[in-house]
């Protein structure tokens, strides 16, 4: 991302900052090996954290329109860094990690996914921010996406995942202003609790794999009608545990706040170093040291977000997410250099010539103003 700007609101880059923070806590737990404890505390994640973190990109992206900025914008921040980390995270994970991959591009790779879910929501904002039931209507095609959406660009996430973008579009200011009431930062509190137990049963009544929502019905061994059912709970619980993330956020403003300015660059970058700790044995150690590697891991995750949001070291890294933007900003600094030259070198020309004709000696003197009586 660029270079944050002169004013922004804490609250949202305080909870932009938690969600990318809980995006590599919850992708480093999985190194950890499967026990009760892990896998209730990584459904209970993954039932709101992502949809939560739909949400603000909703909310972030209500401004978008089909105009030539834009658009541009888009094609600068979303396509050029999934083009290049795709490719990149892509060849570490063969040649480092010796993965076999296939359907580059084309099938979303890991965490490369929210781009091109980015990408579509963005193209979408037009349609959905001034549809009048424009939140029931993604609803709908969310239910419906289970039955036939794949995986080519991630369509099944786009389309899953869309109820929670369009309530962020739908969202304003003073709507989320609610959410400051000591009553409802009590009832966000229950609510999370009570997903937290709910989460206990998840493999009961659905499965892992429903919190994705990447699979089409038929994959996950359900009945159309269970399927609907399921996954309208799980929009259900996601919203409200949305929500309530939301409503717990503080609105202070520091150290962390000012992060919030590089959530891509963590998010982008995070990858590298829990695969790199996949590669160098961390699931082995951990399934023999259960207790102290989920504190470990999640300390660790959390730090690596902490390290790579970091003013000196995401300033420089933005360079890689956004080459385009690096390249624009160097163009226009040697510009603006260019002109000082310039000016520099016309305003030394005019001293040179005004110190030159002050110092001719064949200059003739000046006449005096009035005649000696």
């Amino acid at each position: 991302m660029a270079s944050p700007p002169t004013t922004r609101d804490p609250w949202l880059d305080n909870a932009k900052m938690a969600l990318v923070t809980l995006v590599v806590i919850g992708h480093s737990w999985t190194l950890l090996a499967p026990n009760v404890v892990d896998d209730q505390l990584y459904d209970f994640l993954y039932a709101w954290h992502v949809p939560a973190f739909v949400f603000v990109t909703g909310y972030l992206s209500r401004g978008f329109a089909w105009n030539r900025d834009r658009l541009w914008q888009l094609f600068r921040t979303v396509v050029v860094p999934y083009v290049v980390f795709e490719c990149v995270l892509a060849l570490f994970r063969i040649y480092v990690g010796g993965e076999q991959l296939e359907d580059l591009f084309a099938d979303p790779h890991w965490p490369m996914w929210y781009l091109s879910a980015l990408f579509f929501w963005r193209l979408l904002t037009p349609v959905f921010r001034p549809l009048w039931g424009g939140v029931a209507v993604a609803v709908v095609i969310s239910l419906l996406a289970g039955l036939r959406a794949g995986d080519t660009l991630d369509m099944a996430r786009v389309l899953g995942l869309l109820p929670f973008f369009v309530m962020g579009l739908k969202a304003t200011p003073e709507r989320l202003e609610l959410l400051r009431a000591r009553r409802v930062k009590v009832a966000a509190a229950l609510t999370l609790v009570a997903i937290f137990f709910l989460a206990m049963g998840t493999d009961r009544w659905a499965s892992t794999e429903w919190l994705y929502y990447r699979s089409q019905y038929g994959e996950l061994e359900a009945s159309d009608t269970r399927a609907f059912l399921i996954r309208a709970v799980l929009l259900l619980v996601g919203t409200l545990g949305a929500w309530s993330f939301l409503a717990l956020v503080p609105r202070i403003n520091g150290w962390f706040t000012r992060m919030g300015a590089w959530t891509l660059v963590v998010y982008l970058f995070h990858g590298f170093v829990v695969k790199s700790a996949e590669y160098a044995g961390w699931p082995g150690w951990a399934t023999h040291h259960q207790g102290a590697s989920l504190v470990l891991t999640t300390a660790g995750a959390a730090g690596l977000a902490l390290l790579l949001a970091w003013g000196p070291v995401a300033r420089r890294l933005d360079n890689v997410v956004d080459p385009l933007g690096y390249a624009e900003r160097h163009i226009v600094d040697a510009v603006a250099l260019h002109a000082v030259k310039d000016a520099a070198e016309d305003h030394a020309e005019v001293l040179v010539a005004t110190i030159a004709e002050a110092t001719d000696p064949d200059k003739p003197e000046p006449e005096p103003s009035g005649q000696n009586r």
